[in-house]
């Protein structure tokens, strides 16, 4: 599993289920300021707070952004609805590998949400503030989930200059100063740790 951020909430992720390279992008919405691709083709697009304002997919993607169940393209996608309005969270299954999108959550989880969301291999969380978690909200969130790897997102860039900075998440977890950034990580089910979770920085692409 290949795993890039875009910025924001957007990341890009590349799977194959059955010896087809399968390209999944969640969250490509158009940003008021900074740099942001102007068009990506992909398979599946999954929007956490709904499709309007999102660049051009072009490929002919599978589109969801709605609460729900399916598979597509060898990827097992769930859909959780979530505590704010319209705002929903993905769960993905694909490579022996589960990994599971908050999107901008501002809220404690449910028991529902953890049933669905629990024990993923690989957690993204926003960490910047202003309209989603904080630092401390993100590490509660962490504890609480029990992911293998854990990838902040949503936080300080050029395309969200006014919210904190990933170092305050880093604090948090206990790994300031002793992570670097990279531009993609692969992940593979036989290299995830089997005790503490690990923290990985993406250097947005």
């Amino acid at each position: 599993m290949h795993i890039s951020w875009l910025g924001n909430t957007a990341v890009r992720i590349q799977v194959k289920p059955f010896d087809k390279d399968v390209d999944v992008v969640i969250d490509t919405y158009r940003p008021k300021t900074g740099e942001f691709p102007r068009n990506l083709s992909t398979d599946i697009g999954l929007f956490t707070r709904g499709a309007t304002d999102s660049i051009t997919l072009s490929g002919d993607p599978f589109i969801l952004d709605t609460p729900g169940e399916c598979e597509t393209k060898g990827v097992l996608i769930t859909a959780v609805q979530g505590n704010e309005d319209g705002h929903i969270m993905f769960r993905l299954d694909a490579e022996h590998l589960s990994l599971a999108h908050l999107g901008l959550i501002a809220k404690p989880l449910t028991d529902q949400q953890l049933e669905t969301l629990s024990d993923v291999d690989i957690l993204l969380v926003p960490v910047g503030g202003k309209n989603c978690y904080d630092a401390e909200t993100a590490a509660k969130a962490v504890n609480a989930i029990e992911p293998r790897v854990v990838i902040p997102i949503a936080y300080k860039s050029d395309n969200n200059p006014d919210m904190e900075s990933v170092e305050k998440f880093l604090k948090e977890m206990g790994v300031a100063g002793k992570v670097q950034a990279e531009k993609k990580v692969i992940i593979k089910s036989k290299s995830l740790p089997q005790e503490e979770t690990q923290v990985i920085l993406l250097s947005k692409e």
